[in-house]
């Protein structure tokens, strides 16, 4: 990695339910962040050309036929025609967030920049930011909170520690089964040659290829198996920047927002965070978000 010009890549994963609230994204990336090679749409081949309408001098559309083996593909529902199913010879079918996951993986491990800059279509940037400042003295920002697990919403507890303990096992990780380490956010960096040690590590621990091991669980968390890689496997502090502050503010869960709360939530923005994540599972209307951010 060159210390003086490093070069990170913005990279989303998203598909045409969340489509207004990516193009969000992508109008407070255009006016508020700088310093990024490209950023990346990756989305199903059936949302390609939904989404091209975004493209443009600075932004790629990628279908997951440039990313994904040809073995897993995408096929209606059939208990619900509106959703897609993954399917692969290789267990249960998955769905689309798992979908999702696996490109932004498959991105990473054969991306040109020295890290990404992962972002969820729900992400919504406020203030500048340059990209580059996540990495300083050839040090790639890393957020991990000790414990953070403590501070999950209880019913959400038991999906967590599913995850740790699947990247555990893809890890080859014996002890502990799982950890109480914290890693997700809808926003958050990696770095390059540790997503492509990543892959080694978990192609080396389970005798398969990295992309064939994760389809075989539908416990996927990338950050998780990211996270517990760099703290319990790859062991070099000298290129990770360890911080538990989160770059954005999130609305993790609870009932859909109104115009008010959204402009309050807005207005709390900590010192320190350049943007919002409002999760689309929570139906927060888009327009309400877009209004009160100023992009109305």
């Amino acid at each position: 990695m060159s210390q003086a010009d490093p070069t990170v890549a913005i990279v989303t994963a998203s598909y045409k339910g969340d489509f207004e609230r990516c193009r969000l994204l992508c109008e407070s990336i255009d006016r508020h962040v700088t310093g990024f090679t490209r950023h990346y749409l990756l989305v199903e081949e059936a949302d390609r050309e939904l989404f091209r309408v975004l493209q443009g001098e600075k932004r790629k559309v990628v279908g997951e036929r440039e990313l994904l083996p040809s073995w897993l593909r995408a096929v209606p529902d059939p208990t619900n025609l509106k959703r897609r199913l993954w399917i692969h010879p290789f267990g249960l079918p998955l769905r689309g967030w798992h979908a999702q996951q696996l490109r932004r993986i498959a991105f990473g491990l054969q991306m040109p920049e020295d890290a990404m800059l992962s972002s969820d279509s729900d992400v919504v940037f406020l203030r500048s930011f340059d990209v580059r400042s996540l990495i300083e003295d050839g040090r790639t920002r890393y957020q991990r909170v000790e414990d953070g697990l403590d501070e999950i919403i209880p019913e959400l507890l038991d999906d967590h520690l599913s995850w740790s303990r699947a990247a555990g096992r893809l890890l080859g990780i014996a002890s502990p089964a799982e950890t109480r380490t914290a890693y997700i956010s809808p926003l958050v960096p990696w770095r390059g040659a540790s997503v492509k040690a990543m892959g080694r590590r978990i192609e080396a621990a389970t005798g398969r290829s990295a992309l064939r091991a994760l389809v075989a669980t539908r416990a996927l968390s990338e950050c998780t198996i990211y996270g517990r890689f760099v703290d319990e496997v790859e062991g070099q502090p000298d290129v990770h920047a360890v911080t538990p502050e989160p770059l954005i503010d999130v609305y993790w869960a609870g009932e859909a927002m109104g115009r008010a709360e959204v402009e309050t939530f807005i207005e709390r923005l900590a010192p320190g965070r350049v943007g919002i994540g409002v999760q689309s599972f929570t139906a927060t209307d888009p327009d309400l978000i877009r209004a009160a951010a100023g992009f109305a």
